[in-house]
């Protein structure tokens, strides 16, 4: 048997300390979480994209934290 629950869900704030890589951010009503992935080629793309250049690998990039208003 299937359920198929509408919410209505107004937040006025939210603070997420740390997203890691396989993090599951979920608001609303608990039960399974099914992963889903899609490939889309919606450039309508018929070759491979080319291969990287090289720039940039092993580069670290410091990240200013977000500024709170």
């Amino acid at each position: 048997m299937n359920f198929y629950i509408q919410q209505s869900i107004h937040i006025q704030f939210i603070r997420i300390g740390t997203i890691a890589n396989s993090s599951v951010f979920q608001i609303g009503s608990a039960g399974i979480i099914k992963p889903l992935s899609n490939l889309y080629n919606t450039g309508q793309f018929t070759e491979p994209a080319p291969a990287p250049s090289g720039q940039g690998n092993g580069v670290i990039v410091p990240l200013r934290p977000p500024s709170i208003s």
